[in-house]
């Protein structure tokens, strides 16, 4: 037995028990472990409370003593002694059992304890690039010793003299290196790719299982990234994932997501990204949209009063703020000798333009090695315009990229880091296509010419852009602790999904510069068809009006020859029509480009494919929607609408209707009848309406419905008043009506404030439904109605409602904007 583990149990049983069996064998023919004579079992084991739970389990034991036969004496003393000692050992034995069984649980709550107390991190840095993005982080990290414990693991290019040997960076950052793994296998062609990635996965595991950390950090989307995650993954070591969720081109898109689907959870830079990780199913609980934590270092960074040294140290004497390009291009892994190409061209329009340039030297991606021999081809790293580097530290480059004239080539930060000084980038071919952008940017993705990357420096050379936020606000850092602080490594790994849609970016290309993108709208109106030629400004290039014909052939022909007639004479306006935008009165599935049913302004206009005809004939997209709809989407991209999330259009016209944009999307409604705002019922026996209903709003406040009022006035010879006249054949219309009421007649003033109050409680109504911030009044009455409204939802509407602002439109043409906007909002979208 060991009882050195229990030295004072092991004594006391001893001194109190023994003596006590002896002096009482009889009482332990079934002797209970929880009773030796009087004393309570517990004294025994005061050493430890919880010592007490061994009376129920150990009473349910029972040690019988040996039936002897015969009656000698001696023989019954000694067995009886063999059994005390039996019983003894026996209890002694359990007692170990169960102190061993204490202290191993006392270790686990420990671990658990240390374990929420720190969290294990490893950070592995694989090039100059995303340790610019990891430092900050590590650096937070460091600082914060009672909540985690960091392990930094070094490989990839770090490790190569041709690319800087930049894990000096590192340790220059004093952070302690755990491991330096050299997992490059030379070549920089697609196969030696491949093997690094082999080779990274041969001796990770070593090091992870070393380190055995909660929580591995992995950046970006490298080939040396795709071997961390994989292996992490497959040794169930959570994986946090910066930047995952933006788009951009080559391999690096395929790669980046395939580390998304291995990750645990999420930090990523903008809305898009972080939309675009929700619509590639993962948890949006898991999901941290911090910005970029290069910008925490970047922004501080901005205003350094010795820039001009750093200028000159690797510019050369001689060169100014402004005054000279910064090149940094890369390898397109998945068209290398089209990316050779455009890095020759590249060369041939900087050695033109003679002007001041630092070129970086490629990264190690596969025809690395090709695009440097184009360099010392063209003498590069010895012509006078040219300063050839290999690396330059974060914060001296942050400060040569801030003060440059132009930055050109195709790295993803020319269009992210730029951005934040408004620095002027041209983005040369496919590799970072996608990526959200300021509009500092200049996409030349077909750079198939020298002349064209010629004009592109002419163009954006020597401008400033305003500053751009879009990948962060340098408080990503404190974000990520706290996300990583709330990570529970007590819960299960397995990940969630979910499927919700994701909206795409919108980007500037050279072709918007060398012509007008421009859209046809289309407005089916109940007595007029029109056609106009609409710019990316909302510019009405050209429009055309005819009468709209009364039946469906008629009508379908005459769209069809105005909207060529307006295609050819847009190629004389320098304009590019990008597609056909049509708005029509009535119900329309805009999914499939159908007229539902109309209104009874427009004949033979039911069950009507608008979209095949027109795109076939004409070779376009075509969009189509209710032109209550149109006009939401107008004040939208042109008017009032511009930049809020949630409002409502209110057509005020020959009928009502509008659109509401909610979480700035269109709704449509399942049957597409949202937004029918016309046919809201303000009262029980009103005026009957044209749908069949009465009451409703259309029938007090339109323009129909004051005509129908105005005549009525008419035929009791009470709608003129002096100042007032009409012409014998002259119809009564709705202006008659207004200019009466403006005249002083008190009758036709009346019928304009019951219009406008049936208006302004139908949208109290329509506040108290979708609760707006913004509500927009368009149409030829909406200026006499704006004041009523006001004044009616300042009274009627519920106080949280009250706050909505009521304006009236400022756009002239409303249902030809919104068409157009359809058109332009979906094909300038980043392909």
């Amino acid at each position: 037995m060991a009882l050195s583990r229990l030295p004072h149990l092991g004594q006391h049983i001893r001194a109190n028990i023994g003596p006590r069996c002896k002096k009482t064998p009889g009482q332990y023919r079934h002797p209970n472990l929880g009773q030796f004579g009087s004393r309570n079992w517990a004294s025994v084991a005061c050493a430890d409370s919880k010592v007490r739970d061994v009376k129920g389990t150990l009473s349910k034991r029972r040690l019988h003593r040996p039936v002897t036969s015969g009656t000698d004496p001696m023989c019954k003393e000694k067995t009886e002694e063999l059994y005390q000692q039996k019983c003894i050992f026996f209890h002694i034995h359990q007692l170990e059992l169960f102190y061993m069984n204490i202290q191993k649980q006392k270790e686990v709550i420990m671990e658990k304890d240390y374990r929420k107390k720190k969290l294990r991190i490893c950070v592995a840095t694989c090039n100059r690039a995303d340790y610019s993005k990891l430092a900050p982080i590590m650096f937070g990290i460091k600082a914060d010793p009672k909540n985690f414990d960091l392990e930094v693991v070094v490989l990839g290019s770090h490790l190569i003299d041709d690319y800087g040997n930049t894990y000096r960076m590192v340790e220059q950052d004093n952070f302690d290196i755990h491991t330096k793994l050299h997992t490059i296998v030379r070549g920089e062609d697609e196969s030696a790719m491949v093997e690094s990635v082999g080779l990274a996965l041969i001796k990770l595991p070593d090091v992870l299982n070393q380190l055995r950390p909660d929580v591995m950090i992995v950046h970006g989307d490298r080939f040396d990234a795709l071997a961390l995650a994989t292996s992490a993954a497959l040794m169930n070591i959570r994986i946090l994932h910066v930047e995952g969720g933006e788009v951009s081109g080559t391999i690096d898109d395929s790669i980046r997501h395939a580390i998304t689907k291995l990750a645990h959870y999420h930090v990523c830079c903008t809305r898009s990204a972080e939309q675009h990780l929700i619509a590639m199913c993962e948890d949006n609980e898991r999901i941290l949209l911090a910005g970029c934590p290069s910008y925490d270092k970047l922004l501080s960074a901005m205003n350094r009063e010795d820039y001009m040294s750093i200028l000159k140290n690797w510019l050369g004497e001689g060169v100014n703020a402004g005054d000279y390009i910064v090149a940094l291009q890369h390898p397109v892994t998945t068209n290398i000798k089209h990316s050779i190409k455009m890095f020759e061209l590249t060369l041939d329009a900087l050695i033109s333009f003679n002007k001041k340039t630092l070129i970086l030297f490629p990264n190690i991606d596969a025809g690395s090695k090709e695009m440097v021999r184009v360099m010392r081809k063209k003498g590069i790293e010895h012509h006078p315009s040219f300063r050839a580097v290999k690396h330059v530290p974060f914060e001296q480059f942050v400060q040569i990229m801030a003060h440059a004239g132009c930055m050109i080539g195709n790295s993803s930060c020319g269009v992210r880091e730029a951005g934040a000084f408004g620095t002027p980038v041209i983005n040369l071919g496919t590799r970072q296509t996608g990526r959200e952008t300021g509009e500092n940017v200049l996409h030349v993705r077909d750079a198939d010419t020298q002349n064209k990357i010629f004009n592109a420096l002419e163009l954006q050379f020597g401008k400033r852009y305003p500053c751009s936020k879009i990948y962060g606000d340098g408080n990503a850092v404190p974000g990520i602790l706290k996300f990583l602080k709330s990570i529970d490594l007590d819960e299960p790994m397995q990940k969630k999904f979910c499927f919700p849609p994701v909206k795409e970016c919108f980007s500037q290309d050279i072709d918007c510069i060398l012509e007008t993108q421009s859209a046809l709208a289309v407005d089916l109106g109940g007595t007029n068809l029109r056609v106009a030629i609409i710019s990316m400004k909302g510019k009405i290039v050209k429009k055309y009006s005819q009468s709209n014909p009364k039946t469906y052939e008629e009508r379908i022909d005459l769209i069809l020859k105005m909207c060529v007639e307006a295609a050819t004479e847009a190629v004389r306006f320098n304009c590019r029509i990008l597609g056909v935008g049509i708005s029509t009165g009535g119900r329309v599935n805009p999914h499939e480009g159908v007229v539902l049913h109309s209104t009874k302004l427009i004949q033979e206009w039911n069950s009507v494919d608008l979209r095949t005809p027109i795109s076939d004939a004409l070779h376009l997209p075509v969009w189509v929607d209710n032109d209550g709809n149109c006009a939401a989407l107008a004040e939208k991209k042109f008017g009032h609408g511009k930049g809020v999330e949630n409002f409502v259009t209110v057509i005020t016209g020959t009928g009502i209707g509008g659109g509401i944009i909610h979480h700035n999307e269109l709704i449509h409604g399942s049957t597409f009848c949202a937004a029918e705002l016309g046919h809201i019922m303000v009262s029980l026996d009103g005026p009957e309406c044209l749908c069949g209903s009465r009451g409703c709003i259309e029938a007090y406040a339109s323009e129909m419905a004051l005509q129908r009022e105005a005549k009525k006035l008419q035929d009791e010879d009470m709608l003129l008043v002096e100042g007032m006249s009409m012409k014998n054949e002259e119809p009564v219309s709705a202006v008659h009506l207004i200019q009466a009421a403006k005249l002083g007649n008190s009758k036709a003033d009346n019928i304009l404030r019951t219009a406008g109050a049936a208006l302004a409680v139908g949208i109290v109504n329509i506040l108290h439904t979708v609760n707006p911030s913004l509500v927009i009044l368009s149409g030829v009455l909406a200026p006499h109605y704006e004041n009523i409204v006001k004044h009616v939802v300042s009274q009627r509407a519920l106080t949280s409602a009250q706050g909505a602002n009521v304006v009236t439109s400022e756009l002239e043409e409303p249902a030809l904007l919104g068409a157009a906007s359809m058109v332009l909002d979906y094909t300038t979208r980043r392909i």
